[in-house]
């Protein structure tokens, strides 16, 4: 359990971003398949914060419930990450390409 929560703690910081001025570069394809890879990330990363938050922590662990609360609030600050960047990629396809409209 704790191997969990360590290794939850060290994937979530493991996000690629890539820059807005890329989307400016890239197909109407490329952007279709970058909105996909985000929606993916922000789907697996809501799992890993409900496994973490629904994991039970043995009261003998000291700390375990403050670790639990790091690792999911970490989780939390990525998934916003991902939706801000789920948003830009909406805009540029948005303005780019005419079947997104």
């Amino acid at each position: 359990m704790t191997a969990l929560l360590l290794l939850a703690a060290g994937c979530s910081s493991t996000v690629a971003s890539i820059s807005p001025a890329k989307y400016d570069r890239m197909s109407c394809q490329e952007l279709n398949v970058a909105l996909g890879d985000a929606a993916t990330d922000i789907s697996r990363t809501a799992i890993s914060r409900g496994k973490v938050a629904s994991t039970s922590v043995p009261t003998w662990l000291l700390g375990g419930e403050r670790v639990k609360t790091v690792v999911a609030n970490r989780e939390t600050t990525r998934i916003e990450r991902l939706q801000q960047q789920q948003q830009t990629l909406i805009a540029a396809r948005k303005s780019r390409c005419a079947s997104s409209q």
